[in-house]
């Protein structure tokens, strides 16, 4: 059968085999066929997209959740940061359909995070769905150099792949130094606040909050053995927990915490030590947890005072050139940074 259909239409055939031209292996161990040249990735959520943007924005085919607004599109590539919103396959607010993956024309879809058996499964489904390759990259964050040479690889970028990977690998470095000169001094305890009210916290070994710890800290929110990921908790909660830090990515949650009545008795709130965790055009502690939290792994030694904090501005900037395209100037890199340290 194989042989009569080479005979109807060769030209068909040939121009397959030369499309898929290659096996590549995702963080699983899947081997998958992929084609020679990848020229569109449909990402799977939100951390795919931001991984593929940092590497090769050519080849994004769109956002999985809202695109960029406008205060956070003029630190990006512009032809990327208009890209439309194509729905996401991954997380609560999965929106995308099988149909949007087929329309968008995608070369692969690449999903990037948790490799637990449920996401293996899902790319498998997908895959199996739409004929589409389906890859998954291990979103852990000690994990970012080997991703950045792994998609290097498979998009056919290699050099910006090793170029990243590099840099990658010298934050992680330097921030597991710092954290050891921290945990040697006595690892400060931070309570992370999601939502203008600062009800929700990713747990202890979360990777809300995985951050947090890589660079030393304790975080005080540690739900039953085995609890992991996001969760609701309550003011009265925290003041239990008394944490020596308070980190928000939510800048009204700030605002209410220094003039609610239960937060105000928080002695973190009353001596100062509140800040908002950068999150422009994406966030450095989470929102989403992927590579963009580097930049948090810089911020968060010099915050607790262990690095030095006026060479901060210039790494900022020299990240946001690379990996998001775009030299923010000064003025730009002090705004992000206002209200990332303790104000007097």
């Amino acid at each position: 059968m194989r042989r009569r259909a080479l005979l109807a239409a060769p030209a068909v055939l040939l121009a397959e085999e030369a499309r898929v031209a290659r096996e590549v292996a995702d963080a699983t161990g899947r081997r998958i066929a992929v084609p020679d040249r990848v020229t569109r990735v449909f990402p799977a959520g939100p951390p795919a997209a931001i991984l593929t943007y940092t590497l090769a924005p050519e080849v994004l085919a769109g956002w999985p959740a809202r695109p960029p607004r406008q205060h956070e599109a003029i630190f990006m590539e512009p032809r990327a940061a208009a890209l439309p919103e194509i729905g996401r396959l991954t997380g609560r607010d999965n929106t995308a359909n099988l149909e949007a993956v087929l329309a968008a024309r995608p070369d692969l879809v690449l999903d990037y995070g948790s490799v637990a058996p449920v996401y293996v499964q899902l790319a498998e489904r997908v895959q199996a769905q739409t004929g589409v390759p389906t890859l998954l990259l291990d979103g852990g964050l000690a994990k970012i150099p080997e991703t950045y040479l792994q998609l290097g690889a498979i998009l056919g970028r290699e050099p910006a792949g090793e170029e990243r990977a590099n840099i990658a690998d010298m934050i992680l470095t330097e921030a597991r130094q710092a954290a050891a000169r921290l945990e040697a001094r006595g690892r400060p305890r931070v309570f992370y606040a999601r939502g203008p009210r600062g009800t929700q916290t990713g747990l202890r070994g979360s990777i809300n909050t995985e951050i947090i710890e890589f660079a030393g800290a304790e975080n005080v929110a540690a739900g039953p053995p085995g609890a992991r990921g996001l969760a609701q908790i309550s003011p009265e909660q925290v003041l239990v927990w008394d944490p020596d830090w308070v980190i928000s990515i939510d800048p009204a949650f700030i605002r209410h915490a220094k003039s609610d009545p239960i937060w105000r008795t928080l002695r973190a709130v009353r001596e100062g030590r509140i800040v908002q965790a950068p999150n422009t055009p994406f966030g450095w502690v989470d929102f989403p947890p992927a590579v963009n939290r580097l930049l948090g792994l810089m911020w968060l030694p010099a915050l607790f005072g262990v690095e030095p904090g006026d060479t901060l501005a210039a790494r900022v900037e020299a990240f946001h050139a690379l990996f998001y395209h775009r030299r923010p100037t000064a003025a730009q890199v002090k705004e992000l940074l206002a209200s990332a340290f303790p104000t007097a």
